[in-house]
């Protein structure tokens, strides 16, 4: 009985500990990814503002066990990857930003725009995807936000990646 009495004091202290630790945490954690691309704004927003677009250089649009089920309208669609459904909504673009939304189900909406900056020296364009992830107060939730970077990064990296891919390569 003193054993278990010991540990649940233990297990007690250490959870306080986590709680509190994490209340240090910021409960907002922004992830960005730019990439500077050889070519014209008006180009890039092109292919940026229409999600039908996105399957000519955003890698998860491109994969073959990826299922797209685009709206009617175009301004949605559903992404089905391993029977995890996921909505992409467009929400606003204008000739600098796009601002869209994920859901994934079960999940928040993970607000994300992609902003568009002309680079003055060069005949190019700064492209930044960003978003804005936001943790409840949960220590177990501010403990994913240390890692949410490295878990959401390289996939932002890859799709601008791509999009630069697409815009530089030579017209055929």
């Amino acid at each position: 009985m003193r054993f278990i009495k010991s540990f649940l004091f233990g297990l007690t202290g250490l959870f306080c500990m986590a709680t509190l630790l994490s209340l240090l945490i910021p409960s907002r954690v922004n992830v960005s990814r730019t990439v500077l691309i050889n070519t014209g704004k008006d180009k890039v927003y092109e292919q940026v503002a229409n999600l039908k677009n996105w399957k000519n250089w955003n890698p998860l649009f491109k994969s073959d066990s990826v299922k797209i089920l685009y709206a009617a309208d175009s301004s949605s669609c559903d992404i089905i990857n391993n029977n995890l459904k996921t909505n992409l909504s467009f929400i606003s673009g204008d000739s600098s930003v796009v601002k869209f939304a994920f859901q994934t189900e079960g999940e928040p909406v993970m607000p994300a725009e992609i902003c568009l900056t002309p680079v003055p020296m060069q005949t190019g364009t700064q492209v930044e995807w960003k978003s804005v992830v936001k943790l409840k107060w949960y220590p177990w939730e501010k403990m994913y936000g240390i890692f949410v970077d490295k878990l959401t990064g390289p996939g932002y990296e890859a799709a601008l990646n791509g999009l630069k891919n697409y815009l530089e390569q030579p017209p055929e």
